[in-house]
C-alpha cells in the first residue's frame, strides 16, 4: 500500500504564503533604502516633525540616564559585597597574626571582636541589604529599562511609515507634474498616499502624547527607590558603626585617647623609624 502524507490546508497555506510575505518585505526595505538614499540627496522631501524630535530626544536621554543607572545600581551592590567580603578576608588574617602572637592580649581580643563584627556585617548584607535592595531598587530599574525596546520598535516602525508617506508624496507630485498616460495611475498614488499618511499620523501622534506621559512618571516611579535606597544605606552605615565602635573598647584607655587627639600616627612612624634600623631591612 502506497505511504499516504496528509497535509493540513492551513500548513499548506502557511508554507506557501511565507516566501511571499518574505519577498513583499524584502521589496519593503528595498524601497525604504531607496527613499533614505533620495532623500539624503535632496531628490525626495522628508517629513521634519520638530515636535517629534524634541520628544524623542527627551526620550532617548532618559533611556541612557536609565540604563546607566542600572549598570551603577548593579555595581554599587557588588561593590558592597565585594567590600564586606575584603573585610572578612582582612579580619581573619588580623585575628590569626594576633592570635599567633599572644591569644591573652588586648590586640587579640579586639582582632577577634573585629573579625566576630566583620562577620556579622557580612551576613547583614546578605541578609537586610541584597534581598531588599535588588526587590526595591534594581528590579524596578530593571523593569522600566524593560521598556524601551519596545518603545525602540514603536520609535524604527513609525520612523519606517514614514519613509513610507515621503515615498508615496513624491510619487503623486511626479505624476501631477508629469501626468502619465495611464488615467489610473495617479487615483492609486493619491490612494496609497492617503493610506501612508493615516498611518504615519497615527503613529506619530501617538509616540508624541505618550513619550511626555512617560517622562513625568519617572519621578513617582523611582521615588520609592530612592527613598529605599538612601534608607538601607543609613541602616548599614549604623549597624557598621555600632558593631566595629564596639571593638573600641577592647584597646587601651590611653590608645583611644591618642587617637582622638591625631597621635596615633606620630606612633606609627616612631615604629617605622624603629623597623629601619634593623639590620634586615638594610639588606
Amino acid at each position: 500500500m502506497p505511504l499516504q502524507v496528509r497535509v493540513r490546508p492551513d500548513k499548506l497555506i502557511h508554507t506557501t504564503n511565507e516566501p511571499t510575505k518574505l519577498g513583499y518585505r524584502f521589496k519593503k526595505n528595498l524601497n525604504r533604502a531607496g527613499t533614505t538614499l533620495m532623500q539624503k540627496t535632496g531628490q525626495i522631501e522628508r517629513t521634519v516633525d520638530r515636535e517629534f524630535a524634541d520628544e524623542e530626544a527627551k526620550y532617548k536621554a532618559f533611556e541612557k540616564e536609565t540604563n546607566a543607572l542600572q549598570k551603577e545600581s548593579k555595581a554599587y551592590l557588588d561593590a558592597m559585597r565585594a567590600m564586606t567580603a575584603a573585610q572578612t578576608r582582612l579580619a581573619e588574617t588580623i585575628d590569626t597574626f594576633y592570635a599567633a602572637a599572644d591569644k591573652a592580649s588586648e590586640g587579640a581580643m579586639a582582632g577577634h571582636a573585629y573579625k566576630r563584627s566583620v562577620d556579622e556585617l557580612d551576613a547583614g548584607v546578605t541578609r537586610e541589604l541584597d534581598a531588599p535592595y535588588r526587590t526595591t531598587v534594581f528590579e524596578p530599574v530593571g523593569k522600566m529599562c524593560s521598556y524601551f525596546p519596545i518603545i525602540n520598535d514603536g520609535i524604527a516602525k513609525r520612523n519606517k511609515k514614514m519613509l513610507d508617506y515621503d515615498a508615496s508624496r513624491s510619487k503623486v507630485r511626479k505624476l501631477v507634474d508629469k501626468p502619465s498616460e495611464d488615467a489610473t495611475k495617479l487615483p492609486r498614488a493619491q490612494a496609497e498616499l492617503d493610506e501612508a499618511k493615516e498611518i504615519f499620523d497615527m503613529l506619530n501622534e501617538q509616540l508624541i502624547a505618550e513619550l511626555p506621559q512617560l517622562l513625568d512618571l519617572r519621578v513617582p516611579y523611582f521615588d520609592p527607590s530612592f527613598e529605599a535606597m538612601i534608607r538601607m544605606q543609613c541602616k548599614f552605615a549604623e549597624e557598621g558603626y555600632e558593631k566595629l565602635g564596639g571593638v573600641q573598647r577592647y584597646f587601651a584607655e590611653n590608645v583611644r585617647d591618642d587617637y582622638a587627639a591625631g597621635q596615633l600616627d606620630a606612633q606609627v612612624e616612631g615604629v617605622l623609624a624603629e623597623m629601619k634600623d634593623l639590620s634586615i631591612c638594610a639588606i
